[in-house]
């Protein structure tokens, strides 16, 4: 081989190289990017929805109990992913029917369950120790299921409006890493 080959092949090679960490600097970009967008996206749904306030009318009817409409979870593509109903101080969120959660998924008992549910259930125990909540008022959940899959999860007592927020956006991001991890097992 010539030196110019030699030269040559050796410039490639770096050339190579340099593309390829310049590929992945933009692929590891991308993913953080799609992150922040998804988060925008939620935080502009939360702000977007506005409950309508319909005139108090005398008409005398039994009123029918408050029904609010859910918030829905989707991924950023638009696939449905599970309903959040909050009804007073209790929330359920229904997972959708066409993807079967794995209620033992690692998101949803290691994060959800592991860092998010269990220590605010811990924290509002010892803040009736401290006399700070009646028992009543202490956050409580339930995780129903059919076999592995999961059903419904029931939070009661969640708190107040900024722990709604938080619970809603540990919610959502649950699912979308449990359906991300349902996609690639199929």
């Amino acid at each position: 081989m010539s030196e110019i080959q030699e030269k040559t092949t050796k410039r490639l090679a770096e050339l190579k190289s340099y593309l390829e960490k310049k590929v992945g600097d933009h692929e590891t970009e991308i993913r953080s990017l799609k992150a922040f967008l998804e988060t925008v996206d939620s935080l502009l749904a939360e702000k977007s929805y506005r409950k309508l306030r319909l005139p108090e009318t005398t008409v005398d009817a039994s009123p029918a109990p408050p029904t609010n409409p859910p918030q829905t979870i989707r991924t950023i593509s638009g696939v449905h992913l599970a309903d959040i109903f909050v009804e007073g101080h209790d929330m359920r969120i229904i997972p959708s029917r066409e993807i079967k959660f794995d209620a033992n998924a690692p998101p949803l008992r290691s994060f959800l369950v592991g860092k998010v549910l269990e220590p605010l259930h811990v924290r509002d125990e010892e803040a009736t120790r401290k006399q700070e909540l009646t028992p009543d008022e202490v956050l409580a959940y339930e995780i129903d299921r059919e076999g592995a899959v999961l059903k419904l999860i029931h939070v009661k007592n969640y708190g107040d409006e900024r722990r709604l927020n938080e619970l809603k956006n540990a919610i959502r991001w649950t699912f979308r890493r449990m359906y991300e991890k349902t996609i690639g097992t199929q």
